[in-house]
């Protein structure tokens, strides 16, 4: 090979462009070998973790975050979700630790070496890595779980036999995995997100370890991501919600099948919760709160990881789930969805061809002009910022909800009825429902005095819970009402995860809150700061009024 030319220029607040003088021109569709000799650790995406920021607290661990714009300081390449590839890689790790990728095939060689290869073309964003003292056990025909020695038991436990459930219910929805493997790896608790979805190796927060199953309904998200996203991929960060509308739908149609329709309703409404909350922070307008956001690249643009918020979650689940209410019928919405799928399956397109395509594959539809419909204009539901234009109707979830609704009434009375709450049960109530049951007690707080604590000792389940889902909301639940006595609850929450949707809400509480509320941010920060992800860290700061470096 011959030694090329390169410099790097500036390209965005968010990485530099290295250009490389060719020789000679080329043409289209002809091969390339090209080496970068390069040295990477330092960047974003690139993640260092101490032993104290493990589980086991014995050996540091890294692992890599691709997704939106991360994976740039991990290995140079096209760093845009338009453009797939395969790749392959060896990795060479110190004795004692284990590599892992998102990749097809691996297999381990002398010297503590590992080999990946990945068949099928991907974006560069979903391309990872994890090194550390990880194990894993089989839970399925195609998939095993990898975590630390200390979690794998519960790892097992939790996950044993449901996986291959949800992928076949995916498969019969959404056409064939394509992936081989669907393995997934418990992450420390520093960990930012719920879960990555790595293809052939989903990373989740080991918040999911909950001890009861109540909350694989992530998996069920990770899992949707094989069909939405991976093989169907948004081709700019502008239009996310082509990634995660869409998986959000197909998460709650194999929760639908899995789970019954009142479950899925239920889990939906907490998901709408979460785009209210996430609106009224921000104020309807903003310019985030649309499906379609500018994304203008250069040194003033909006970095695309900022942009990550409900919108393309829950607004593009509500669009999804309008497309499914022009059609009618399921059956016929669920055929398109497959037809989608294999249309563009490895492929990275924008929301034109997606909605392009639903029209052709509907001609009648198209020949009504239902893309232009006055109020749910296709145009609108894309370029306008605010709340949906449609909410899918979530009804069937009542006989969830209604009990839930009537049980915060009695918690946020004046003179609490005693004799009423205690006819309730909530023992026998699954996770969402009690989720549910707190966001309204959530919004109905500041509660009459003592009434909190009260709610407290009745119910432990709630109070004394392990469940994240359900410590998050018992702890916006304590800092919304200043319920001192319980402080600890928070700090101990704060202490045991890093999980940016866990992380942030609650700093905002407390920054909200009382003095001594923001003299529990501020203490909590200076503790937990090291073991959190660089960009929480950030994020944090900015919420607490402190500096932020560059």
């Amino acid at each position: 090979g011959e030694p090329l030319p390169v410099e790097s220029r500036p390209f965005a607040s968010y990485g530099s462009a290295l250009h490389v003088a060719l020789p000679r021109p080329l043409s289209a569709g002809q091969l390339l070998t090209l080496e970068i000799d390069y040295e990477a650790g330092e960047g974003p995406g690139v993640c260092w973790l101490t032993p104290e920021q493990t589980a086991g607290k014995q050996k540091p661990y890294m692992y890599t975050q691709g997704q939106a714009v991360l994976n740039r300081s991990f290995f140079p390449g096209f760093d845009t979700p338009s453009v797939k590839c395969t790749y392959s890689a060896t990795v060479q790790v110190p004795e004692g630790f284990t590599a892992v990728m998102s990749a097809t095939s691996w297999e381990k060689q002398d010297n503590n070496t590992f080999v990946f290869k990945m068949s099928q073309p991907i974006p560069s964003y979903l391309i990872a890595l994890a090194v550390g003292d990880i194990v894993s056990a089989e839970v399925g025909p195609r998939s095993s779980v990898w975590a630390e020695p200390c979690l794998i038991e519960a790892a097992k436990k939790e996950y044993d036999g449901v996986i291959e459930e949800f992928l076949a219910v995916g498969e019969k929805l959404f056409g064939p995995y394509v992936w081989g493997r669907y393995d997934i790896l418990f992450m420390p608790p520093s960990f930012p997100f719920g879960g990555m979805e790595n293809p052939c190796l989903t990373f989740v927060t080991p918040c999911l370890l909950a001890g009861d199953r109540s909350l694989v309904d992530v998996i069920i998200h990770e899992i949707s991501h094989s069909w939405f996203g991976n093989l169907v991929t948004n081709a700019t960060w502008g239009e996310f919600w082509l990634n995660e509308g869409f998986t959000m739908y197909a998460q709650r149609r194999i929760s639908t099948e899995v789970y019954g329709l009142a479950y899925t309703c239920l889990e939906a409404a907490t998901g709408r919760a979460l785009l209210r909350q996430h609106m009224d922070n921000t104020g309807e307008d903003h310019p985030l709160n649309k499906l379609r956001v500018i994304i203008e690249p250069g040194l003033w643009g909006v970095n695309p990881d900022d942009t990550y918020n409900e919108t393309p979650y829950e607004k593009g689940y509500c669009f999804v789930s309008y497309l499914a209410h022009l059609v009618g019928e399921q059956s016929k919405f669920d055929a398109f969805l497959q037809a989608y799928v294999n249309r563009f399956k490895f492929q990275s397109i924008t929301a034109d061809d997606a909605l392009g395509f639903f029209l052709e594959y509907f001609p009648e539809l198209k020949e009504k002009g239902v893309d232009s419909i006055p109020g749910f204009e296709f145009d609108r539901w894309l370029n306008a910022p605010g709340w949906p234009p449609f909410l899918p109707d979530l009804s069937p979830g009542e006989q969830l909800m209604k009990p839930a609704d009537e049980l915060a009434e009695l918690w946020a009375a004046d003179g609490l009825n005693m004799e009423a709450i205690e006819a309730v049960d909530i023992t026998v109530w699954r996770t969402y429902q009690l989720v549910y049951f707190l966001d309204q007690v959530l919004q109905k707080s500041p509660l009459p005095e003592g009434n909190v604590e009260r709610l407290s000792k009745m119910y432990p389940k709630i109070s004394k819970a392990q469940n994240a889902e359900l410590r998050l909301r018992w702890c916006q639940i304590v800092l919304k009402n200043n319920l001192e006595a319980e402080y600890s609850k928070v700090k101990d929450f704060l202490h045991s995860q890093g999980k940016q949707k866990y992380t942030l809400p609650l700093y905002r509480a407390m920054w909200a809150g009382s003095e001594s509320a923001r003299a529990l941010a501020m203490e909590t920060f200076s503790a937990t700061a090291p073991q959190l992800h660089v960009n929480v860290q950030n994020y944090v700061k900015k919420i607490l009024g402190l500096e932020v470096v560059e």
